[in-house]
């Protein structure tokens, strides 16, 4: 994968067959709305902080003690059914269920603030060792863009799971049926191509968005995105009517549709073909120099004892062996991307500090 086109100037990190280039370069957006966005975040922030486990029981599954039934293991996913991050919770759930290497593994959403409301309710449930959440870059921007009241620094890493090619997506109905016919109408009027994607500010399908309008040389302070909460949720209908020009986001999430033939994809952003989507083209192979890779994991609550960690490590470790897991990994075109330990713990920091720095650079942190 060629550096050159990374988001954030962090160390390439190797997985098997693979190379996962961080993202890196600062862009601009929209300040006003991402302000906006900030204080909305804090004022969440407020209110799941002041939370106790008793207390937001009342609000959906609390995996606290005093619970009727727990499972041996569950699974938080901080935004909506649909999205990337649910995709990939459900999936290991279930593979770890048929594989019977956990039993009744239980997925939950927590949806809010780009992920900020579930890391908060993650980062209360100190000690709890059968809890575990679904993230990835997403959520280190909203909780930087929520002035890092509370960051992925306070969990406990568990293990990088997949890395996923973005992906430009349009309608079936949209006019534009080549990534250059696309490209070419937003060169000429940048203020009338409408982006969605469905992570915020310092997330994925916004550092894909901003860097491919650098790539093509938009000036990304002129790009027109909006985020939604999950690329196959909230993003998926306003998509569809035609309020967006086009979506950025991992292919995965939106298979479905792509293969009803609802949407048609213009290109990947991988190094070359996604098996999935048959011929697509890639942003290179069609003279745009950008190659962008998302990466989704798992962290635990802080303070769980080095066996509970372990349980989880031995889990997924043993998860991604399986026959299963890789006719997963094939179904849903992700890449390989494990790793557990030390090496996932440094990567986690190398991107929050990446992911800070960007959002500083927008006067957003």
């Amino acid at each position: 994968m060629n550096p050159t086109f990374s988001l954030f100037t962090v160390r390439a990190v190797q997985v098997p067959s693979r190379t996962i280039i961080a993202p890196a370069g600062p862009r601009a957006e929209e300040r006003g709305v991402m302000g906006t966005a900030a204080a909305l975040v804090r004022a969440l922030l407020a209110v799941v902080a002041a939370l106790t486990p008793a207390a937001a029981a009342a609000c959906g599954p609390w995996p606290g003690a005093g619970a009727p039934s727990r499972p041996e293991l569950r699974i938080m996913v901080p935004n909506i059914p649909g999205g990337g991050y649910d995709t990939t919770a459900r999936t290991v759930a279930k593979v770890l269920s048929d594989t019977g290497i956990a039993s009744d593994v239980q997925v939950f959403n927590l949806p809010g603030a780009g992920g900020v409301v579930g890391l908060q309710r993650l980062v209360n449930e100190r000690g709890n060792g059968a809890l575990a959440m679904q993230m990835g870059l997403g959520v280190l921007g909203a909780s930087s863009v929520a002035g890092g009241r509370v960051s992925v620094a306070q969990t406990t890493p568990i293990a990088r799971l997949v890395a996923e090619p973005g992906a430009v997506v349009v309608p079936s109905d949209s006019p534009f049926r080549t990534i250059g016919e696309l490209i070419t109408a937003w060169k000429k009027d940048p203020a009338r191509v409408r982006i969605g994607g469905g992570s915020s500010p310092g997330g994925p399908d916004h550092l894909m968005s901003m860097r491919l309008a650098e790539a093509v040389g938009i000036d990304p302070r002129e790009v027109r995105y909006t985020s939604y909460d999950g690329g196959g949720g909230e993003l998926l209908p306003v998509l569809l009517d035609g309020r967006l020009t086009f979506g950025a986001s991992g292919f995965g999430e939106l298979l479905g549709q792509i293969r009803a033939g609802q949407l048609r994809v213009l290109a990947v952003t991988s190094d070359r073909p996604a098996a999935p989507l048959g011929d697509v083209p890639t942003l290179k192979s069609q003279g745009i120099d950008l190659v962008f890779t998302n990466w989704r994991g798992i962290v635990a609550p802080p303070g769980i004892s080095a066996d509970e960690r372990r349980t989880w490590i031995e889990a997924l470790t043993a998860m991604r062996r399986t026959r299963q897991w890789r006719a997963e990994l094939a179904r849903h075109g992700w890449i390989d991307a494990f790793a557990t330990g030390e090496e996932y713990a440094t990567f986690l920091d190398d991107q929050s500090k990446a992911v800070a720095r960007f959002l500083a650079d927008l006067g957003t942190s």
